[in-house]
């Protein structure tokens, strides 16, 4: 199924409003498409009897006048938010019986406002890389190719919203995982400034990093998930795409591109700009050695503390050594085994990351932004496009072997440690598979960042 003839969340809830379809009849595509699309392995838990109560109360509370803004959409979720409905088993052995007894502040936001928690996605175990070949669980595929990666670490949302399965999703990024699945499966991905979302109950990485993010077909289901999730009140409306300017750092950011990547981007940038957008080229260029010197050593440094702490608030019952013992994943295992003991992440490394490194990346973030008056920086989510299933360890770019999880987190890294919101729209497919374009935003200023996608949305689609 292509993603031109999917319903998107903020489409369904219109049809549903015109009474054009019922929230059972809308249910009972989802179960007849996730019986389709098995072969994706994107679904980790899925009770279609739960679905169809759900979708029918959805219905008669719209009939009797109390529908709540998501009345009656059916939302798959990641399977490291915590799901009383559902296990929540984070894709890892030790996890594999878990289900908590309460519900993560982003399924209580929207549950709250009528949606349905459908289903639980699978993803690479514990979030902890990129490519959703999970030991434990399978490989998720991309249902562009399916010898392909989907993305990660939330692969298996990614796969279910592009195929069609579910109008939207929830998943969580700490480096890069909404933005490079929506990249890599052609659709829609938002990770939105630190802190603006519930962080509660989500099996957790890194708590300077980490977020829940979002997953749709349109910017605008984007738009109408986070109204919920975020609480706010203001409708996000297009920009003038004349007033828009575009930040374009070279450094790094475009540097060593797969030739389709570079070729789609410098057209979906040259169309921006025939539309009215300014492009300027801007210079961040000491930002990248603060950047080298706080990314590993924040995640791995956090992870051996929020990890545990979980556990004990949520799984009393699964010790952190033992759901260590457990990991099936061998490059999730290499990484956790490589805290142990004396190779530890000293706190002084992660200290400095802290006190010093982001301040100093945030001010010349902040710096660029104010010099040249920038809407966002714009660039490649990815290097490249979706690899074979299997490349783990190493993948091939422009000819030579490079390492598989520092090369597609690349250019979403930075975001992620400056803690700013991004957004990767789909640009276009190349041979079948999809291309993403990444929007970075000022700290706080989501609404901005969703205004300029919707922008930049409709410029692109023309």
């Amino acid at each position: 199924m292509a993603t031109s003839e999917l319903i998107g969340a903020a489409e369904l809830k219109r049809r549903l409003e015109k009474k054009d379809i019922s929230a059972a009849e809308f249910a009972a595509d989802v179960i007849l498409r996730e019986k389709q699309n098995t072969s994706l392995n994107a679904i980790s838990s899925f009770d279609p009897n739960l679905l169809m109560e759900n979708a029918k109360r959805a219905d008669q509370r719209r009939q009797s006048g109390n529908a709540e803004p998501l009345c009656g959409i059916p939302l798959i979720v990641k399977d490291n938010i915590n799901t009383v409905a559902f296990p929540t088993t984070a894709g890892t052995t030790a996890l594999q019986n878990h289900t908590p007894a309460t519900d993560a502040g982003v399924i209580v936001a929207l549950e709250g406002q009528g949606a349905i928690i459908a289903a639980k996605s699978g993803m690479h175990e514990l979030a902890f890389g990129v490519t959703s070949n999970n030991s434990v669980t399978g490989a998720i595929r991309n249902p562009h190719d399916q010898s392909k990666i989907p993305g990660g670490s939330s692969g298996g949302t990614a796969a279910a919203v592009a195929a069609g399965i579910f109008p939207a999703g929830l998943g969580t990024d700490t480096g890069a995982s909404v933005r490079l699945p929506a990249a890599l499966c052609g659709i829609v991905g938002f990770r939105p400034t630190v802190g603006r979302y519930a962080s509660n109950g989500i099996v957790p990485i890194s708590h300077t990093r980490d977020t829940a993010g979002t997953f749709g077909n349109k910017v605008e289901d984007i738009v109408l998930l986070d109204s919920v999730l975020s609480g706010s009140s203001t409708a996000a409306r297009k920009k003038d795409i004349n007033q828009v300017v575009l930040g374009i750092c070279r450094e790094v950011l475009f540097e060593n591109l797969e030739p389709e990547v570079e070729k789609a981007i410098q057209e979906q940038l040259k169309t921006l700009e025939s539309a009215g957008a300014r492009l300027v080229e801007v210079n961040i260029s000491d930002i990248w050695s603060h950047n080298e010197e706080f990314s590993f050593p924040v995640v791995l440094y956090e992870v051996m503390r929020d990890l545990p702490a979980y556990l004990k608030e949520h799984a009393p019952e699964v010790s952190f050594e033992k759901l260590i013992e457990q990991i099936g994943s061998p490059d999730v295992a290499g990484a956790f085994k490589s805290q142990l003991g004396g190779g530890a992440m000293p706190e002084t490394a992660y200290q400095a990351a802290i006190n010093e490194h982001r301040p100093a990346m945030r001010a010349i973030y902040a710096e660029a932004f104010a010099q040249h008056n920038l809407t966002a920086l714009a660039f490649p989510t990815s290097p490249l496009r979706a690899t074979d299933i299997g490349s783990d360890e190493t993948v091939s770019l422009n000819g030579e072997q490079v390492p598989t999880f520092p090369t597609f987190i690349r250019n979403t890294d930075l975001g992620s440690n400056l803690g700013v919101p991004g957004i990767s729209l789909p640009c276009q497919n190349v041979n079948g598979l999809p291309i993403g374009i990444e929007f970075d935003g000022v700290m706080g200023r989501d609404q901005d960042l969703l205004e300029l996608a919707l922008t930049v949305e409709e410029v692109l689609s023309h």
